[in-house]
C-alpha cells in the first residue's frame, strides 16, 4: 500500500475517533489554566502570565491529532480587569483549524473574598482541509476547503480565594462552515463549558485540588472530565484525571519561582485498549508569571 493510501486510512480513523470522543475542545491540564475555555478565569490571578500547551495523540504516526495552544494574560488592576490573547492550532492529518481570540474580563467584588467575573472574547477561526492530497482522482476528495469565519464568546465565573465555578461559551460561531467538511459537527458549532474547582488543606505542607469540566457541542454527547491533584509545599503536584469514556491520565506539575511546568499521559482503560492498540496522548504545558503577585505559585 502506498503512503498516500495509508494516510487516507489514518484520516478516516482519526476523524472517526475525534467525532466519537470529543464533544468540544478540552485538555487534561485544564485545572491549571482554564482561561482558553473561560477567559473570566484570568481574573483569579493578579499577575500577568504567558502559557503554552502542546498535545499529541498517536505519537510516532504521521498526521496524528496535534494541538498547540498559547495564551497571554495582562491584568488591569485599576479596574479589577484583565485582557489577553488566545491562539489555538488543531491539526488532524490533512485538516487544520487555527483560532485567534482577544478577550477582556472584569470582576465585581461582592464580599470580602467573593467576586463575580464576566468576560467577552472575539476573533477568527480559519479551517483548511487539503483533501486533494489524499486521492485527487476520487470526486469525494477532489476539492480542498479553505474557510475563515468570525467568532465571539463570553464567560461568567464566581470565585473566592479557595474555589470557583463558571460557565462559558467561548465559541459562538456566527456563521456555519456548511456540510462540505467532515469536521463540521465538532469544529464549527457552539461550544459550551461548565467548570469548578476548590483548593483545600490536607496538612500544613499538602494541598488538594479536585476539579470538574463539562463540555458540550451540538450533536455530540456531553464530555465529563474529573481531576484531583495533591500539591506538596506548593511546588510539586501529583494528580489523576478521568474522562468518562474510559480515559485515565497521570498528571505531574512543578512550580519553581515564576515558572510552571506540567506533563500528563492519558490512555484508554477499556478492554480493547489495554493490551492492544491504545490512543495514548501526551500533553506538555509551560507557563511564566510576571508582574505583581508573580512570586507565589498559583494553585487555584
Amino acid at each position: 500500500m502506498t503512503k498516500r493510501g495509508i494516510l487516507f486510512i489514518l484520516v478516516l480513523i482519526f476523524i472517526g475517533k475525534a467525532q466519537a470522543q470529543t464533544s468540544a475542545f478540552s485538555y487534561t491540564q485544564y485545572a491549571d489554566n482554564l482561561t482558553p475555555l473561560n477567559p473570566a478565569y484570568s481574573l483569579l490571578d493578579k499577575a500577568g502570565s504567558l502559557n503554552t500547551m502542546a498535545r499529541k495523540q498517536f505519537v510516532g504516526i504521521n498526521g496524528a491529532p496535534t494541538s498547540l495552544l498559547i495564551n497571554a494574560n495582562f491584568p488591569i488592576a485599576s479596574i479589577n480587569g484583565s485582557a489577553g490573547l488566545i491562539v489555538l492550532n488543531d491539526q488532524i492529518a490533512v485538516e487544520r483549524q487555527t483560532e485567534v481570540n482577544a478577550y477582556f474580563a472584569k470582576a465585581i467584588q461582592l464580599g470580602e473574598n467573593d467576586y463575580l467575573a464576566v468576560s467577552l472574547n472575539a476573533g477568527l477561526k480559519n479551517y483548511v482541509a487539503n483533501y486533494s492530497s489524499l486521492a485527487d482522482s476520487d470526486p469525494e476528495f477532489a476539492n480542498d476547503i479553505r474557510q475563515t469565519k468570525p467568532n465571539i464568546g463570553f464567560g461568567v465565573m464566581y470565585f473566592t480565594d479557595w474555589y470557583y465555578i463558571g460557565v462559558s461559551v467561548p465559541e459562538l460561531t456566527i456563521t456555519s462552515l456548511g456540510t462540505a467538511s467532515v469536521q463540521n459537527n465538532t469544529n464549527f458549532v457552539n461550544h459550551y463549558y461548565f467548570a469548578g474547582a476548590l483548593l483545600t488543606d490536607v496538612s500544613e505542607d499538602i494541598k488538594f485540588k479536585p476539579s470538574v469540566l463539562l463540555s458540550y457541542a451540538k450533536g455530540t454527547p456531553v464530555r465529563t472530565d474529573l481531576t484531583g491533584t495533591f500539591y506538596m509545599k506548593e511546588v510539586l503536584g501529583l494528580g489523576l484525571g478521568y474522562h468518562v469514556s474510559s480515559q485515565l491520565a497521570g498528571i505531574l506539575t512543578v512550580n519553581v519561582d515564576q515558572f510552571h511546568i506540567g506533563y500528563s499521559y492519558q490512555f484508554g482503560t477499556s478492554s480493547n485498549n489495554l493490551g492492544g492498540f491504545n490512543t495514548a496522548t501526551h500533553e506538555v504545558t509551560l507557563g511564566y508569571r510576571f508582574g505583581s503577585g508573580a512570586g507565589k505559585a498559583k494553585l487555584l
